[in-house]
């Protein structure tokens, strides 16, 4: 009956949606109250998540991930329909209606005025937003090539972001361009603490129309044409100074998932607070669609391959942490048999694919799943006990976001309560934002409740940046526990991956926090004083890496995430080492105090 009522409300106006949300919910409640006492409040509330994020997805996903994540969140206003004429059916379809016996009405008649049953239906009757104010995103549709444009453009895949605007064939005389095509980034749903949506990743398809009046006529005589990309919003992007030196990745391959096909395009320009790139389509069939991309995506597919090549490898253990806000598995990757912690998470920020790919590099090196073994993995897993989640954030990633899960939060952001964004007047809001919760942040939530089960030695957070063109390590330079021996700790393991690596570099990095003034909601930082232990956040550089040889990309990264087992060998006999340890290490590993500057 559940299923009947999600399907009737894909053809009910948009406004109603949370209403009938609210509505199965309650019918949930009371069919599950008599029949499972104690469960019944977790049978109803996945009864309830199921069915509402199916309702909340026909009407507008990007805006409407918060709305769907409990019933408390669900605003008064928008129940004041149940009167409605569709609403009284459902209730009479809920209670049987005319096909039910006399006797079963009867028995749901005296279940729905049981106490448990009233209580439950008033508390969802009178459930309101307790929390901060959610500010809501005005649904717009989605905008599609047009049958008479020339390209069209598909973002419908996994990770995939970026939306048709308008297209408009040139003169000849702009970079002789025989097409120009204008496309946007979609936001991210707005994140409550931050208030804003944040943007700047972007994948898309862009193939030929070959049924275009154009390319059936003033195009009909040409081999190929060659087309201008333009994204229009890009200043408006989280952080649009990043564009200047940005070079856009392409492929032509039919796929997007295969990571070394991509290639970066040598035109690409951000001028006028715009980015713009070129292309050159055959006409002949052959290579006429092509795919575009901020950096290489990596698919939940190919990360579910990962997993499943980790779980059938010797000494390897897969379990979950958790479920998403989307209920996707937050999978974790237990190796080694070693007395120091040590864990590695990747895709806080989804749009940093960068991660997945050193995730991926990591792994095969430390489980041998390319079957090269060799003395540092086999050391590195008598030394630690690992724990790594490769990705920790798949809803984000598989929408194409760029900083946030499901619900539309920032992970980077709840790893502990903070002050509360300014008030719609400006002032200060006196409650804190709490963090990280279950129904806003259950990947951070879960993977903290682990954490401290098992306790942690070293920790590192795996991200990419937009800005600077190197990879670095950022520290807890900040935190009340920073001294000599993570100072000490810092240099070591930075200097040794250097040695390892050569796109590892120290000198450059985020400008250091200034004592005591490290914000404890970043992961880092808080693992670090939560720990007393060796924390920090790697970044990876979305631009080629400055100093380095050319092609910084997917294998790159999958080569850096080897290279790290050299690091963390070399420093773990330090890691609790209660001595002045700091004090007989060389020259070569002393710690750098870094800079933005370069």
């Amino acid at each position: 009956k559940l299923n009947l009522i999600i399907n009737c409300i894909c053809y009910e106006e948009d406004s109603r949606c949370l209403a009938m949300s609210k509505l199965m919910f309650t019918a949930a409640l009371l069919l599950v109250s008599s029949s499972t006492r104690g469960r019944g409040g977790t049978a109803a509330f996945q009864l309830y998540r199921r069915s509402s994020s199916t309702a909340s997805a026909f009407v507008n996903a990007r805006t409407t991930h918060h709305q769907r994540l409990s019933p408390g969140i669900i605003p008064k206003s928008t129940a004041s329909s149940t009167s409605s004429p569709l609403s009284a059916s459902l209730r009479d379809l809920l209670e049987g209606g005319s096909t039910r016996s006399s006797s079963s009405m009867t028995k749901a008649a005296d279940e729905a005025k049981s106490p448990p049953a009233q209580a439950a239906a008033a508390a969802v009757e009178n459930v309101v937003e307790t929390t901060l104010p959610i500010k809501e995103t005005p649904t717009q549709p989605v905008k599609k090539s047009t049958s008479n444009s020339i390209i069209s453009i598909s973002d419908s895949y996994d990770s995939g972001n970026g939306e048709f605007v308008s297209f408009n064939i040139a003169d000849g005389e702009e970079d002789y361009t025989d097409v120009i095509v204008h496309v946007n980034i979609k936001p991210d749903p707005f994140t409550l603490l931050e208030q804003k949506s944040h943007f700047q990743s972007f994948s898309f398809r862009a193939s030929i129309n070959f049924n275009s009046p154009a390319i059936r006529g003033i195009f009909s005589d040409k081999k190929s044409i060659k087309v201008k990309y333009v994204v229009d919003n890009a200043h408006q992007a989280s952080y649009a100074d990043a564009w200047n030196g940005a070079t856009v990745f392409a492929t032509e391959k039919s796929t997007p998932y295969d990571a070394e096909s991509w290639h970066r395009t040598s035109d690409t320009n951000y001028e006028k607070g715009v980015l713009s790139w070129t292309h050159v389509h055959d006409l002949d069939g052959e290579s006429s669609s092509a795919y575009f991309a901020y950096f290489p995506p990596y698919s939940y597919e190919r990360h579910l391959g990962l997993i499943a090549q980790c779980a059938e490898s010797e000494g390897a253990r897969v379990f979950s942490l958790g479920q998403t806000v989307s209920g996707r598995e937050i999978d974790c990757v237990k190796v080694g048999t070693g007395p120091r912690k040590c864990w590695i998470i990747h895709r806080q920020h989804p749009g940093e694919s960068m991660a997945s790919f050193y995730a991926e590099g990591l792994l095969n090196r430390l489980l041998a799943l390319d079957d090269k073994w060799d003395n540092i993995s086999e050391k590195a897993r008598e030394l630690f006990t690992f724990y790594i989640v490769p990705n920790i954030n798949p809803d984000g990633s598989a929408n194409g976001y760029l900083r946030t899960n499901a619900a539309g939060s920032n992970l980077n952001r709840e790893w502990c309560p903070s002050p509360s964004p300014p008030s719609a007047d400006g002032s200060s809001a006196s409650e804190m934002y709490e963090a990280p919760t279950l129904h806003r942040s259950p990947e951070v939530y879960y993977l903290l409740q682990h954490m401290d089960e098992s306790g942690c030695d070293a920790f590192l957070d795996i991200h990419g940046d937009e800005a600077l063109p190197f990879n670095f390590l950022a520290g807890s330079q900040g935190m009340s526990v920073w001294g000599k021996r993570l100072e000490a700790l810092h240099g070591a393991f930075l200097a040794s991956y250097e040695r390892a690596n050569q796109d590892m570099q120290a000198k450059v990095s985020y400008d250091p926090e200034k004592p005591n003034e490290g914000m404890k909601n970043i992961c880092s930082n808080q693992i670090a004083d939560r720990f007393d232990c060796f924390s920090a956040t790697l970044e990876m550089p979305f631009k080629e890496c400055r100093g380095r040889p050319a092609g910084w990309g997917p294998e790159r990264a999958g080569q850096l995430g080897a290279s790290v087992l050299d690091a963390l060998c070399y420093v773990q006999p330090y890691l609790r080492d209660k001595g002045d340890f700091w004090e007989g290490l060389p020259d070569k590993d002393a710690y750098v105090a870094p800079s933005s500057e370069y």
